[in-house]
This record gives C-alpha cells, structure tokens and sequence, in this order.
C-alpha cells in the first residue's frame, strides 16, 4: 500500500506498546494462563497474550490514524519474524516460540485480525463474521493447544468455543464498538431480516426489533458452543482441561444473559469476583469429569502434525 508506506517507516521505529491500553489478562472476560495451567506452559502464553494485547490496543487506538495502526502492526510483527528487534513482546514472543519449536504463524493470523479491525467496520453475515474469528479467535485456542502439545484433532472442537467467546464480546460491547469506534460486528442481514439497522444502536435501550436480532444472535451462539463443548474431553492435559471447562462454563452464563437481557441499557457482565465463582465451578466439573478416564495414547508432537498441516 504505497500510501502508507512513510508512516510505516516510522513507525517501525517505535516501540508499539506505547500505545497500550493499560488492560490487562485479569480484565478480561475469561481465564488467561490462570493457576490452572502448569507454570511451564504459563510463560509462552503470557508472551502470546502480551503481543496480542498490544497488537489489539492499536487496533483500537482512539487517536492513532489508520496509517500508523497498520505500521504498528506492520513492526510488531517484523519483530516477531526477527527482521529487527524494536518491539520488548515481539522479541519475548519470538523467543517462548524458539524454545518450543513453534511457528508464529497464529500470532500473525491474529494481527491479520487487527489489521481487518483497522479497514473494515462492517459485517454483511454470519459467515463474514465467521471468517473474522476464524483470524481473531481461533488462533487463540489453537496456540494454547500447540504450547501444550494437544493433537490437532482438537482445533475443529476448539475453534467453536473460541469463535463463540469472540462472538460473546462483540454482543456485550456492540454500543462500546460502535459509538467510540464506529465498528458493528452485529450482522447487517441478521439486523435487517429484524427490520432493524445499525443506527438503532445508538439508542439508550435497544427496540423490540433490535432486540429480537441481539437475542437470535446470543441463541445462535449458544448452539455453536454446545457444538464445542466436548473439548474438555478431547483434552490429554488435566489442567489445560479444567481451565477450558471453567471457560465453557463462564461462556454459557454469558449466552444465557445475552438470551434475556438488552446489552444497551443491562447489565451482561461478570464482576471478578463472578468470573472467579462460575471458573471455579466449570473447572471443579472438568476435574470430576476426568475421574477414572483411562490414559489416551500419546500423539506426535506440533512441530510433527505441522509438516502436514497448511
């Protein structure tokens, strides 16, 4: 994009996480590497989450113009391929990957993500909004899988619960998307066949049309995660099991709130502290669930399954 190509230069000079929001893995809507995952696997994550963060923050950048987000994306990930060494998480990142033989491959779906949140405001459909996650979120649950050493038999499970997840911020924070960012990941054709519109959002309390869409998106959702919910049980990791139960978990209390309440003017949250109650509920179900299951037969490692894979 030769517009673009002097912003991008500076900005490859810069360290992108200037630009942090300041958010971090504790406000997130669901468990990040928590007691839950084995402390060797913790650090890997952690540097996978950090680069994200930033990587979201300048997509969401209040300030920044289209050109620098794009050329702070641009250098975190030359970093991360170790073109250069002007970002502290790319070089974290690039590091936990060497020492796991892993490819950086899902960090760079995500920052295609990023980049799609700069230029594209709009989704015309549910498969549109698919494809989004398939960039967005399914590179999450995939990294955390590889740091682990899970067969990649579980992606398909995986990259449902991990689409949901995405789907469920994007009901709960579509007025946040759209009034300070003029983003609507709500589908146009789900909002028209309502007989609503993008502007409705603007709106203190949503229409009986708007409504109607918000809850057939939320109930959509819920088949989705049900379609994923065996993950858990796909899972040779006791630990890494119990934490994606807790995630389950803390999920379909979110779809059921988003199935009977108006995300404009209610409350379709969890406090810490009610993220901490239902995780610990969903994880104590995930061990109980595991008991007296007979060991399942080791499976090659990723670094193998990646030769045959893309």
């Amino acid at each position: 994009m030769p517009s673009i190509v002097c912003d991008t230069k500076r900005a490859m000079n810069l360290d992108a996480a200037q630009h942090r929001s300041g958010k971090g893995s504790g406000d997130e809507n669901f468990p990040v590497a928590s007691w839950l995952v084995a402390p060797k696997h913790r650090r890997p994550i952690m540097a996978f989450y950090d680069f994200v963060r930033i990587a979201d923050d300048i997509a969401d950048h209040p300030s920044l113009s289209e050109s620098d987000k794009l050329g702070h994306l641009d250098s975190l990930e030359a970093t991360l391929l170790g073109r250069d060494d002007h970002n502290p998480v790319g070089i974290a990142l690039r590091t936990a990957l060497a020492e796991r033989n892993l490819s950086p491959q899902h960090a760079q779906d995500l920052l295609k993500a990023f980049r799609q949140d700069v230029t594209k405001h709009r989704y015309a459909g549910w498969d549109e909004l698919i494809d989004y996650c398939r960039y967005s979120a399914m590179p999450v649950g995939r990294f955390v899988l590889d740091v682990h050493g899970e067969s990649r038999t579980t992606w398909p499970a995986s990259d449902n619960v991990c689409a949901v997840l995405q789907i469920i911020n994007h009901l709960q924070d579509c007025v946040k998307d759209y009034r300070a960012l003029d983003r609507v990941y709500v589908p146009l054709d789900a909002l028209k066949a309502a007989g609503s519109d993008v502007e409705a959002l603007q709106a203190r309390s949503s229409t009986p049309q708007l409504l109607t869409c918000l809850h057939g998106l939320a109930e959509r959702t819920g088949v989705m995660l049900e379609q994923g919910s065996h993950l858990p049980d796909q899972i040779d990791d006791g630990r890494l099991a119990a934490e994606i139960s807790a995630i389950v978990t803390l999920a379909r209390h979110f779809v059921k709130l988003l199935r009977t309440r108006d995300p404009l003017c209610e409350n379709v949250r969890l406090g810490k502290f009610g993220v901490a109650a239902f995780g610990a509920l969903g994880a104590t179900k995930g061990f109980l669930g595991r008991l007296g299951r007979a060991p399942r037969v080791a499976t090659g490692s990723p670094a193998d399954e990646r030769r045959h894979t893309r």
